[in-house]
């Protein structure tokens, strides 16, 4: 099945605190120009810690099998 889960963020919301890199177990995020970025999508294993970390409800994940039909 494939997976069609992603990583959205809102950079108007982020505030660059790092929280969400600093719980990331594969180091998928990364702070530039005081901002998070995707820096590694491919090696996102959507566990959803940076999102649920995240003060500012700036990064979450869309998708799943509950979109799936």
């Amino acid at each position: 099945m494939a997976n069609n889960k992603s990583l959205v963020q809102n950079l108007d919301w982020c505030k660059g605190c790092g929280v969400c890199v600093g719980f990331c177990p594969k180091k998928v995020l990364e702070i530039k120009h005081e901002k998070c970025i995707i820096a590694r999508p491919d090696d996102c294993i959507y566990c959803g810690m940076c999102e649920l970390r995240c003060p500012d409800n700036a990064i979450y994940l869309v998708g799943g099998n509950k979109d799936e039909q």
